[in-house]
């Protein structure tokens, strides 16, 4: 954390409030939703501490996780305001990063997007050191958080459309931990 700017005791607020905040969903907006597909195997897709699924209401309330989207969210632009990495670095990185995890994530029947957990971190510490080598850090973090956030969340809302879920959360299950690993790790790597 000392390779982002942040004393010890910042760090351990931002950690916290990441992990705290990974429970509390605001909803932003509905949106229409088909039918999800029946399960042809429901014995063997549902593990024994899994919720049981919902029934179908015909929309989606999409949600912002606190702890997955929006604090994560807030802090990449922190990066970009106090640190030397510039905006147009920023937008490279977090385009980048986001057509990785776009392509990387899949709809995951009664959990939501996930992707497998190490291609964003590897991907963002790597894409930040040839963007900008000096500042390798803060880039890794803005670009790998933006990134899956935009690519694995934002860029699937009609995925999640197709599910039939009655809510889904930017940020949130399936995709706060590849964020919140994404973030820990870049920064490490790069």
């Amino acid at each position: 954390f000392d390779k982002l700017g942040l004393s010890s005791a910042s760090a351990i607020t931002l950690l916290l409030a990441s992990l705290i905040g990974s429970g509390i969903n605001l909803p932003l907006f509905t949106l229409r939703s088909e039918e999800p597909p029946r399960d042809i195997f429901p014995l063997l897709s549902r593990g024994l501490l899994r919720v049981p699924p919902q029934p179908f209401t015909g929309t989606t309330l999409i949600t912002l996780n606190v702890g997955g989207g929006l604090i994560p969210g807030a802090f990449s632009l922190y990066l970009v305001v106090h640190t030397p990495i510039t905006i147009m670095e920023a937008l490279l990185a977090t385009v980048m990063l986001a057509g990785i995890s776009y392509a990387a994530s899949r709809p995951i029947a009664d959990i939501g997007i996930g992707m497998p957990m190490l291609i964003a971190p590897l991907c963002a510490a790597l894409i930040a050191l040839l963007i900008n080598p000096e500042h390798s850090a803060p880039l890794a973090y803005t670009g790998g958080t933006l990134g899956v956030l935009l690519g694995a969340d934002v860029l699937r809302l009609n995925d999640i459309r197709m599910m039939g879920v009655p809510t889904a959360s930017i940020g949130g299950v399936g995709t706060f931990d590849g964020i919140f690993v994404t973030g820990v790790i870049a920064v490490l790597l790069a």
